[in-house]
This record gives C-alpha cells, structure tokens and sequence, in this order.
C-alpha cells in the first residue's frame, strides 16, 4: 500500500513545563529540585489522552480567532482528517463490534493508526439526561478512551446541532486537510479513506461522499419527515448520504466563522441540512462510489449501502462477519495494529 507522508501526531495532555538547568554551584539545590519535578512532571502528564471533552456555551459569540476550553488547552494538532464515528447510549453494541474489526481499542492502536494513515478516530456523543447512562459512559471512555464528548443532549432531534458543534469543534481541536462524519454501522478501509482523502485537487472546498437527491418527507407520521418542507420544492438538492461524507478545512473553516443561531436547521435530517450548506459555499461535489458499497472489494473503501438500511442492517453481527472476510480485512493498515 502507498503510505501518504509522515504526520506530525500531537496530543491532548499537557506537557510539563520545561526548567533548565542551572550549572552554578549556588544554585545547585534548585536545579536538583527542577529535575525531581520534571521527572515527575512526566510520570503525571507523560501518557497521552485520546478521549476529549468539549464545553460548549450555546450562548457565546463564534468568531474564527474564538478558541474551547479543552482540558484546559487551546493548541490544534496536526493530522490528515479526523474522522468522527457518530454513536449514541444504545449503540454499545455497535462499538464493541467496532473495536474488534476495523477500528483500533486501545491508545497504542489508535496512535499506530494516525501515524500510518493521518487520519484521527473517535467515537462521538453528545449528553444524556439519565445519569446512569452518563455514568456508563464515563466507564467506557476509561476502558478505551476513544471519545469526543459534546455537551448537546444526545437524541434524533438535536442531531442537527450535534453536526454544527462536532464540525466546529473537531476543527478547533485538529488541524486537518478533511473532516469526516460517518456513522457507527459501517466497515471501513481506513488506509483506502486516507488515499482518497490524499488525493490533489484544484478546488480547495471540496464535499465528498456518495450524492444523490431524494423526495421532501412531508407526511408528519413518517421518520424523514421536514417541519420545514414548506421552504422547498418536491426534491431536495444533491446531497451526501448522511452514512459516510467528508468536508475539507476550507470549508469547516467557514462554518466555525458563523454563530448557530444564524443556521437553518433541518429536524433530524443533518445529512441534507449540510447540502443545502453546500449550495452557498460553491464546494465541489465530489461523488464516489466505492464509499457506498454494499460488499467488499478491491477497491471499496467502506461497506455499508443498502437500499433498506441506511447502514448495516445487523451492524454488530455483519460488522464480524465482513472482517473475517480477507477481501474485507486484508489490508496492510489492519495488520499493523
């Protein structure tokens, strides 16, 4: 497999402050002292975190210059694309499942990836309002570490806002060339992702994923139904399935720059709401098939398209079955880690 270039991996954890020195004999017994605290300095700080808490103030004004507190730092690290893997409290299942097949279950494993592949994983979910859920989940982010925790209530109808805040933040968190969202039912060739992704282009604003248009939902009884189909014709635009998709910086950058409360939100359908985005931005859509493929191939990069199920049907027992596959799993990527 052609390996894109070396990155630069940084992450989360502070580093100590450094203290030089001092070879003066009058000021020996600081430097003793200065030496003990970065030793322990390093044994306290030295292992670096995955997991990241977001703390999000719905009220703030969002300027481009405008940083997160997170875990009391401000600094971006440097990667290809940082890939969110959508999730909810129901979905333990799925990313068990996950951490079995194609995705890494441990720092050491996730670090290995990001340095092969440039690309940055993490499961991400918002809050719920069960606080036996929340404690759950403070238990598997210890275990596995592998989360990007947004402080929006987790459920269908803020999955809108969830999109807002997770493109914001992943940006504010990571300097990328992509942002990707896909979902939790879904196999993927991480090292086939990443040669897309590396791909030139002209255009620095590109949209990546599998378009298509669809039919305005306008019956309330229906899942898919829009509160807001009276603001648009009979099909929506071209869009990306909301299963897999990818923006470049150029254009999360410009999202960052533009407060919340100045977006037209679709109830539920975050996958269009991005596209009618798309419209005003002049992106380049870039359409690909090997994203929605419905089975492994040599060339597929992820595998999940199905005209029944907008993933997996039976994403934990299917997500097993296709990784015992060596057409699915024979990669140089996964044998890696």
């Amino acid at each position: 497999m052609v390996k894109p270039s070396r990155f630069q991996v940084l992450y989360s954890n502070r580093q100590p402050t450094s203290f030089p020195i001092f070879f003066n004999c009058n000021c020996l017994a600081i430097s003793i002292f200065c030496v003990l605290l970065g030793y322990f300095g390093n044994s306290l700080y030295g292992s670096y975190k995955c997991s990241e808490m977001v703390f999000w103030d719905e009220n703030r004004e969002e300027t481009q210059s405008s940083m997160i507190e997170v875990l009391g730092e401000t600094q971006r690290h440097k990667a290809m694309a940082f890939v969110g893997v959508y999730t909810g409290f129901s979905s333990l299942g799925r990313r068990k499942a996950l951490r079995k097949t194609w995705m890494p279950s441990d720092r050491d494993g996730l670090k290995r990836l990001e340095e092969t592949t440039g690309l940055v994983l993490r499961f991400i979910i918002g809050r719920s309002s069960n606080s036996l859920k929340n404690a759950a989940l403070a238990k598997e982010i210890q275990k596995y570490d592998d989360f990007l925790l947004l402080n929006v209530e987790d459920n269908y109808n803020n999955l809108c806002l969830k999109t807002i805040i997770f493109f914001k933040e992943a940006f504010k968190l990571y300097d990328c060339s992509f942002y990707v969202k896909m979902d939790d039912d879904i196999y993927l060739r991480p090292d086939r992702l990443s040669l897309l992704l590396g791909k030139k282009r002209s255009n620095p604003r590109n949209y990546i994923g599998c378009m298509k248009t669809g039919y305005v939902v306008k019956d309330p009884n229906q899942k898919w139904y829009d509160p807001k189909f009276h603001l648009l014709a009979s099909e929506y635009y071209l869009y990306a399935y909301g299963s897999l998709y990818a923006l470049s910086s150029d254009i999360v950058s410009r999202l960052v720059t533009v407060r919340n409360d100045r977006f037209k939100i679709f109830r539920g359908l975050e996958y269009a709401m991005i596209g009618s985005w798309m419209l005003a931005m002049d992106v380049e859509h870039e359409h690909e098939n090997e994203l929605c493929r419905t089975q492994c191939t040599t060339s597929s990069i992820s595998i999940w398209g199905t005209a029944m199920c907008s993933g997996l049907c039976h994403p934990e027992q299917q997500l097993i079955q296709l990784h015992k596959m060596d057409i699915c799993s024979n990669s140089s990527t996964m044998h890696d880690l």
